[in-house]
């Protein structure tokens, strides 16, 4: 869907819902891809999905354009919806790690990717859940730094600095783990 279909899309959304399928349509599997990763129940995954897409029809109005995908913003509901499951539910937050993400964090942090694969999920154990978040959505989600800084309200080069002093971070506890 091109940006200016889309923007259009979102335009005609804010008077009428019926406009608002044609996103959900492109942006259910991403989003739901999204919290299944942070969810590990697919049931739970699926009824977050649901708030996320609700919350987001219902707050259309809201929606300004700053040039980044609409998707930025169903992701920043994402993020809410997924805080607000685990607040609710008292359940452990999930963490999804694939090979291409750990790969990126190896080179990242200039670690030995065996060393980084046997001691990642004790480092992010140690980390915030802000912390966590950066990293998640730079190297898990492969999102580049606006868009990070859009999806969590704060300026791209900020997300910058967080992200890096948060790989000193876990530098530091990869270093405690030898």
């Amino acid at each position: 869907m091109l940006k200016e279909k889309e923007q259009q899309l979102i335009e005609q959304s804010k008077a009428n819902p019926q406009c608002f399928e044609p996103l959900y349509v492109k942006y259910y599997e991403p989003v739901i891809k999204f919290i299944y990763k942070r969810i590990e129940s697919f049931d739970d995954c699926k009824e977050v999905t649901a708030r996320v897409f609700t919350r987001a029809l219902t707050n259309i109005n809201k929606y300004k354009d700053f040039g980044l995908p609409f998707s930025s913003w169903l992701y920043r509901i994402s993020i809410n919806e997924i805080t607000q499951f685990y607040r609710d539910s008292g359940k452990t937050r999930a963490i999804s790690l694939d090979e291409k993400a750990i790969r990126n964090m190896a080179q990242e942090t200039e670690t030995d990717k065996k060393e980084l694969v046997a001691h990642l999920k004790m480092a992010l154990n140690h980390l915030t859940e802000d912390d966590l978040l950066l990293i998640e959505l730079r190297y898990f989600e492969e999102r580049p730094f606006t868009e990070v800084g859009s999806i969590l309200g704060i300026t791209e080069n900020n997300a910058k600095v967080k992200t890096y002093r948060v790989l000193d971070k876990l530098r530091s506890i990869y270093n405690k783990m030898d």
